[in-house]
């Protein structure tokens, strides 16, 4: 859950980790409610939590009859997309019944509007951001099969694009 996660993150330091690396333009991917607590606050069972405050909104419950969300949705990936080359009409999975439903960020030149995806259960929800270093997902990569697989190959590959400091041999992994 959103609190818990929270004070677990708190209580290593995991909150300053986070902001150094991204002050530093170092890659952040945060899964599930590692994406949730990149948001100002969530409210889960009527606690309302501090998050990370990365992004601004809030995580709240879906408004569905069938909570948790759990299975394979399609995602409606955002225009420039760079996680979802590849697999822009594949289904993802997820288990949740929070979520973001939207991110407003006051964007100026020379800064880029982060690229937003969707996917929807019952309503729309943000499935993934990009928003420079720091990109999240709210469904599970790692349990979505092929596609999954192929998204954080994506990321991996959009990192060594980016000359971020990798340890050689990761470069030379994603290389072959």
């Amino acid at each position: 859950a959103f609190g818990h996660v929270m004070n677990e993150l708190l209580s290593t330091r995991g909150d300053r980790v986070v902001d150094k690396r991204l002050a530093s333009s170092r890659p952040v991917l945060g899964i599930c409610v590692g994406m949730q607590v990149m948001f100002d606050k969530g409210i889960e069972h009527g606690i309302e939590s501090e998050g990370l405050g990365q992004w601004p909104g809030i995580i709240e419950k879906l408004d569905s009859d069938k909570l948790p969300n759990i299975g394979w949705n399609r995602v409606e990936a955002g225009k420039g997309s760079k996680l979802f080359e590849g697999v822009e009409e594949e289904h993802f999975y997820f288990v949740h019944s929070y979520a973001a439903k939207k991110l407003e960020l006051d964007v100026m030149p020379p800064f880029k509007e982060p690229v937003i995806s969707l996917s929807e259960h019952n309503e729309k929800f943000l499935a993934a951001v990009e928003n420079g270093p720091l990109s999240a997902t709210q469904f599970h990569p790692e349990k979505s099969a092929e596609a999954g697989l192929k998204l954080l190959e994506n990321w991996l590959v959009s990192l060594s694009k980016k000359n971020y400091n990798f340890c050689p041999l990761l470069i030379l992994t994603m290389a072959r």
